[in-house]
């Protein structure tokens, strides 16, 4: 007799289908309360918190790599910009050391020559020179102050700072092409005038050799 109960047999559904519809609201659902609304707005701000926060974590993330980047660009950049310096530097002042020793140089030996001439032409004491000897000694005192001479207007031709610095206007025209004169726009007179000037010290030498040749010659 248990196997013919059923439950549903003591269920009535026209009370169940009233009971529902007692309920329920009108519309189907029923409207939400001051409480879940307030619950819903409270939930909605606390997002919204949350999505200003990760925006703002993402600015300062954004700020942080632009930063970066600008950083490598500079680097990138301010390297290129250095490497050409320094090449082109290194070798402006390699050249210029270079000339500056070879100068250097130049001049040591120029030193060096125009101190042996002063040496020799203050060697010479004509206080010293006598009968018997002043032929030869004024050969040879000529001889050093045309070599002193040679040694002189070389390093002015070398060194410009001596030719701005010369104050004797008794001083040898250098000998230098450049001062040649030309012939057709001198004189006679001025053309003798630069010969003499120019071979006037080979003729003192030549004139001091005869001299001493005579005298040799009326000594016997």
């Amino acid at each position: 007799m248990s196997a013919d109960y059923d439950a549903s047999d003591f269920i009535d559904s026209d009370f169940q289908s009233q009971r529902s519809a007692v309920g329920s609201p009108a519309g189907g659902q029923r409207a939400p309360t001051r409480e879940e609304v307030d619950s819903k707005v409270a939930e909605t701000q606390q997002k919204l918190s949350e999505l200003k926060r990760a925006q703002e974590e993402l600015e300062r993330e954004r700020s942080a790599l632009e930063e970066t980047r600008r950083r490598q660009m500079e680097f990138q950049t301010g390297r290129q910009e250095m490497l050409q310096n320094l090449t082109r530097g290194i070798g402006l002042l390699e050249e210029a050391e270079f000339n500056a020793r070879r100068d250097a140089e130049q001049t040591a030996k120029a030193l060096v020559g125009l101190r042996e001439a002063l040496s020799k032409i203050e060697a010479v004491h004509e206080e010293t020179w006598t009968k018997d000897n002043f032929a030869g000694e004024l050969t040879r005192a000529l001889t050093c102050l045309e070599n002193s001479r040679m040694e002189w207007n070389a390093s002015r031709l070398k060194f410009p700072v001596l030719t701005a610095s010369a104050k004797d206007p008794t001083t040898a025209p250098v000998p230098s092409e450049a001062r040649l004169p030309v012939i057709g726009e001198h004189s006679f007179g001025e053309l003798c005038r630069v010969g003499f000037a120019l071979t006037w010290p080979l003729a003192l030498v030549t004139l001091a050799g005869v001299a001493a040749l005579l005298a040799l010659l009326f000594r016997r």
